[in-house]
């Protein structure tokens, strides 16, 4: 506040145009009374003074990245073993499936089926939004109207 007092009380503005001086840049001037904008001498800091905020500090990815190679080796080997142990459960799913009947062919079936169903769901959402506008009233009251289950 000194510091403006000592320039006039202009909050760091050149008295003809109002615009910042080049010693106070903009994002950290204060606006003086006939900027308007009823700030009371709020200041319009973008960033905060001091050393709390660095600045110039280098870059700091978020990815998170090991210095040591054996650490890197071991974190994939204990990767690569999980993704094993994972296939063979898998595997052993399959032959459960394959040992009770059935087939990849009936598999196949079974999503095209969903797919279709999803698609007819879909269609139906769209419908129900559209009337529930028209009628100005929620998805949830047609619901209840039409005897359809939230849950579904």
């Amino acid at each position: 506040m000194a510091a403006e007092r000592e320039r006039g009380g202009t909050g760091g503005c050149s008295p003809q145009s109002g615009l910042p001086t080049p010693e106070q840049p903009l994002c950290t001037r204060t606006p003086s009374s006939r900027e308007g904008g009823g700030t009371s001498g709020r200041s319009f800091r973008r960033t905060p003074l001091g050393p709390s905020r660095k600045l110039n500090a280098s870059f700091k990815s978020p990815l998170k990245t090991s210095l040591d190679p054996e650490l890197d080796s071991a974190g994939l080997q204990l990767q690569v073993e999980n993704l094993r142990k994972k296939c063979d459960d898998l595997d052993r799913q399959i032959a459960e499936l394959l040992s009770e009947g059935y087939t990849l062919k009936e598999l196949d079936q079974h999503i095209d089926q969903l797919h279709e169903y999803n698609d007819i769901k879909d269609v139906g959402q769209l419908l129900l939004g559209k009337l529930a506008v028209i009628r100005g009233v929620t998805t949830r009251e047609l619901y209840s109207e039409f005897g359809l289950d939230l849950e579904d």
